[in-house]
């Protein structure tokens, strides 16, 4: 019989730029942009698909330098352009689930550039310790975003 657990989190993260709202949001947007600026050091692609809609599937597969392999299977449930970002998404590490979430990234104009604010909640599943290692990655692709915007 397997053990079924679950863990709650949440954390919010924040960066303000020196560019518009609409480049960060282009960065999201556009599947070449956001090439530029999502995913892992050193990770080869398996499979990536791209609808970025209300509604619309996005998937990133790759394995690490470790052999591992991590897949991020997003849905878009709310979009208001140069503004607002929800989605809910899994993830797996290997074949196995280890968590669900909801994402939500907020763009306010400030002083001439942007404040990006993402709040995500989490749920991490069967003994999957997270350890914070969510919020860190959502530092460093926050701040590969901000490099990638030219902020």
């Amino acid at each position: 019989m397997t053990v079924r657990s679950v863990v709650h989190g949440s954390f919010t993260v924040t960066r303000s730029w020196k560019v518009s709202p609409e480049r960060v949001f282009a960065a999201f947007a556009n599947e070449e942009a956001k090439r530029k600026w999502f995913g892992g050091p050193g990770m080869e692609l398996l499979e990536k698909s791209f609808d970025f809609r209300e509604g619309g599937r996005e998937i990133a597969s790759g394995r690490h330098p470790n052999g591992m392999v991590s897949r991020f299977d997003c849905i878009y449930r709310d979009i208001v352009p140069n503004e607002r970002i929800v989605y809910s998404y899994v993830m797996h590490l290997d074949d196995k689930k280890i968590s669900v979430s909801q994402a939500c990234i907020t763009l306010t104009p400030e002083g001439g550039g942007t404040k990006l604010t993402a709040t995500e909640y989490g749920d991490f599943l069967d003994g999957y310790d997270d350890a914070g290692s969510r919020e860190h990655g959502t530092n460093f692709l926050m701040d590969k975003l901000g490099e990638s915007v030219g902020a």
